[in-house]
Parts: C-alpha cells; sequence; structure tokens
C-alpha cells in the first residue's frame, strides 16, 4: 500500500486538457422529469453544511491535482508567489525527493527478496525480512510529514485567492486519473445535492413511479411473450409452406428430369434423319456432279471452237485499225502543217492588229482633245447666241419705247397747236366750233392711227 502511494504517477496531463472548475452549484446527471425534485436549492443548515464541507474538499483535490505542475516546475513559479510559499513548496519538494528515494529502495529489496526466495536461506531471507520493515518504519514519518507540508501549502494557496487562480491559469492540466477522481467527485456532489433536496413524500411518489414503471415493465413483457408465440406459431407455418414449396420443387425436378429424356430421344431421332438425308443428299449431288462435268466438257470445246473463230476476226479487225491508225497519222500532220501556216498568220495579223491599236489609242487622245475644245467651243457660242438674243430683245424693247414716246409726242403737239388756235381765234359760230370740233376728230383719229402703227412696227 505505501508503495502504491509513493509511486503515484503526476496528477497533471498535457495541453490538451481543460482545467474543470472547483466549484459548480450544476446537477450533472439531469433525472427524469417525473422524478425530478420539487425543490432547487437547500433548504436545511446541516444540509447546506453538509454541501459546503464536500464543496471545500473538491477545491482541495483540485489544488492538490495541480500540485504536481507546481513541484516539478518551481523556477517556472519563483518571483510569482510569496517567499513563505516558496519556501514551503521547496521543503514539500526535499520531502518528496526522499519519500520517493525510499520508496526505491523499498522497492529494490523488495524485488531482490522475490528473486532469491528459492535459493536463500531461512537466516537471509529473515534479514531481509527485517530490512525491508525497518525501512517501511522509517518511511511512515516522511508520508506524515508530506502529507503535512501538503496541508500547510494548501492554506497558504486557499488564503490567497489570486495565488489559486494563477496556479490553475499556469498549470497545463491534470493526468486521466485525477480527472476521473474530480468527476467522480463532482458527479457524488450532484448525487448528494438530488438526496438532500428530495422529501420524504418525493421518494415516496418515485417509489410509487418505479412500482408503475415495474407493472409497465410486467405488461410488455406479457405481450412481449405473446408476440413470441406469435412469431413461433408464424414461422412453423412458414416451414410447412417451405416444405409444401420444397414438394412442389421436387415434382418440377422430376418433370424437367422426363423433359430432358423425352429430348435427348428427339434429338438421337432427328439425328438419324438428318444423316439419311445427309446420304441422300450426297447420291444426288454424285448425280448432279458427273451431269455437271458432261456439261463443262462440251462447254469447252464449244469454248474453243468461239476462240479460233474470234481470233480470225480479230486479224481483220487488227488490220483495219493499223489501216485507220495510218490515216489517222497522215490527218494529224496535214493538221500539223496547216496549223503552223495559220499560227504564222495569225502572228502576223496579231503585230498589225497591235500597230493599230496603238494607233486607236492615238486617235482616242487626240479625239479627247477634240472633245474637250468643242465643247469649250459650243460653250462658248452658246454664250454669245444668248447675248445676241438679249440684245435683240433689248434693241426692240427700245424701239417700242422710242415708237410709243414719238406718238405721244405727237399728240402733244397737235393738241398744243390746237388749243393755241383756239384762243387765238376766238367764238365762232356754232357751225364752225362743229366743223372746228370734226376736224379736231379727224386729226385726234390720225394720230391715233399712226400711233397704232407705230406700234406694230415695234411688235414686229
Amino acid at each position: 500500500m505505501t508503495l502504491e502511494v509513493f509511486s503515484m504517477a503526476p496528477s497533471y496531463h498535457g495541453l490538451a486538457i481543460q482545467r474543470i472548475p472547483l466549484k459548480t452549484d450544476l446537477i450533472p446527471a439531469v433525472p427524469m422529469k417525473t422524478l425530478a425534485p420539487s425543490k432547487s436549492k437547500l433548504s436545511t443548515i446541516e444540509a447546506k453544511r453538509i454541501m459546503s464541507v464536500l464543496d471545500e474538499g473538491i477545491q482541495k483535490v483540485g489544488l492538490v491535482t495541480l500540485m504536481s505542475y507546481v513541484e516539478s516546475h518551481p523556477e517556472a513559479l519563483e518571483g510569482m508567489f510569496p517567499e513563505d510559499l516558496v519556501r514551503a513548496v521547496r521543503e514539500h519538494l526535499d520531502l518528496g525527493q526522499a519519500l520517493l528515494e525510499g520508496a526505491s529502495i523499498l522497492q529494490e529489496k523488495q524485488k531482490r527478496l522475490e528473486e532469491g526466495v528459492q535459493e536463500a536461506e531461512e537466516g537471509w531471507y529473515r534479514d531481509r525480512l527485517l530490512s525491508i520493515d525497518l525501512c517501511r518504519a522509517s518511511l511512515w514519518p516522511l508520508a506524515h510529514q508530506f502529507r503535512d507540508s501538503t496541508k500547510s501549502i494548501l492554506r497558504l494557496l486557499i488564503s490567497d485567492s489570486q495565488i489559486v487562480t494563477l496556479v490553475q491559469m499556469q498549470a497545463p492540466g491534470r493526468s486521466p486519473g485525477a480527472q476521473r477522481l474530480l468527476d467522480g467527485l463532482v458527479e457524488l456532489r450532484g448525487f448528494l445535492f438530488e438526496k438532500l433536496i428530495t422529501s420524504p413524500m418525493e421518494v415516496k411518489e418515485k417509489n410509487q413511479f418505479i412500482q408503475d414503471i415495474n407493472r409497465r415493465n410486467e405488461r410488455n413483457q406479457e405481450v412481449i411473450d405473446g408476440l413470441q408465440a406469435e412469431l413461433a406459431e408464424v414461422l412453423k407455418n412458414k416451414e410447412a409452406e417451405v416444405e409444401k414449396e420444397n414438394f412442389v420443387i421436387q415434382e418440377l425436378k422430376n418433370h424437367l428430369h422426363q423433359v430432358f429424356k423425352f429430348s435427348e430421344n428427339s434429338l438421337l431421332r432427328t439425328k438419324q434423319e438428318a444423316e439419311k438425308q445427309q446420304k441422300m443428299d450426297y447420291r444426288a449431288s454424285q448425280a448432279r456432279l458427273a451431269k455437271i462435268q458432261q456439261e463443262i466438257l462440251a462447254l469447252r470445246s464449244q469454248y474453243h471452237n468461239l476462240v479460233m473463230e474470234n481470233r480470225e476476226v480479230e486479224q481483220a479487225l487488227r488490220k483495219k485499225k493499223y489501216k485507220v491508225e495510218t490515216e489517222i497519222e497522215n490527218w494529224i500532220q496535214k493538221y500539223d502543217m496547216e496549223m503552223s501556216e495559220k499560227q504564222d498568220e495569225y502572228e502576223d495579223l496579231e503585230s498589225i492588229h497591235k500597230e493599230e491599236k496603238l494607233q486607236l489609242e492615238e486617235l482616242k487622245e487626240r479625239h479627247a482633245v477634240l472633245v474637250e475644245e468643242f465643247a469649250q467651243i459650243r460653250a462658248e457660242s452658246e454664250i454669245n447666241s444668248k447675248k445676241r438674243v438679249e440684245a435683240e430683245r433689248e434693241m426692240v424693247r427700245m424701239v417700242k419705247a422710242a415708237t410709243l414716246i414719238q406718238a405721244v409726242w405727237k399728240g402733244y403737239l397737235v393738241r398744243s397747236m390746237l388749243r393755241s388756235k383756239r384762243k387765238k381765234k376766238g367764238k365762232g359760230k356754232g357751225k364752225d366750233k362743229g366743223k372746228g370740233k370734226d376736224k379736231e376728230k379727224g386729226k385726234e383719229e390720225k394720230g391715233k392711227e399712226k400711233a397704232a402703227k407705230g406700234k406694230g412696227k415695234g411688235k414686229k
């Protein structure tokens, strides 16, 4: 037991393990709604004291599980803790080291004793047991001192909440065993809290509820038994149906076997008939083959005769072909000669055509120049003709105007002369007046006729 206590693994684990809270008012195990207690807080002082003691124990266990990190890294915490705490931690480390050394020595002695049990003498065995007992007895004071040192360190830590917070922040985590211990204590707290807030009436109701559940379970079990019996009967019927189906399958197999035998017989009979038909066909084919060979001989003789006849015809056609080819060759030579002459003539005409074409280009250029000059002359003549027509029209207008002016002037002169004569003669007789008036009218008519003649000449 002492060796197990002294050889305990460190109470912290890697950085991935999260630190759990030391105090909590939550119950981890959530009961069923029908069994949930009516109260949510403790009402009696005794229950509150029990829970406070348990919470304090959980807190101390949490700090103890974090002490391994403080013990293994004292240099990282120097300057952050008070001197008395640092001194207590160092003394605790020295005690732990001495305790571990003593435990290792005790373990080695026990191992040697176990190895030499069979071959060792009785006196040597007793001495070994005595030395082991003495070593174990010497370890108990160290264990008590180690426990007291742990308690003193816990008092120092609990007295200052900032130090506790700093230790919790610095420690990376706990070992799996320490974490399970702490989780078990928290779960125990939940069960104890539920037990303390549950009244006797609620306990009675819970028992009644459990009895109801048991009765319901019994009824369900009866239903299950009935269903299992029905299932067994259904399986039995199923087996009977399977046997019937197997019987039908066997009959079908027998029928299939008979069909197979019948098919074999029919196949054999068909094969024999096919062989007979093959023999008959072979004989018929032999007869047809002999007949065809005779026809082949006759056709060969006919072919030979046709070849001889066609050979003579071919000779005649070859001669005719040679004659036609010679004639064609003569015609080709004649055609080549004529075409060479035509080619020479064509080249001469081509040269003449080129010369005439050059002359035509020159004439076209001269014609274009002449056309341009003719267009200018024609434009000038049109302009001159327009000017001449305008001048003639102006002359006609001037003649008309002059004639009109002369006529008006002559009329004016005649009237002025008549007025002057009237003034000189004075008043005469009525007859003379009438004659004078007739004369004046005649003169006026003559003046008008002259004016009209002048207008007619102007129009012409």
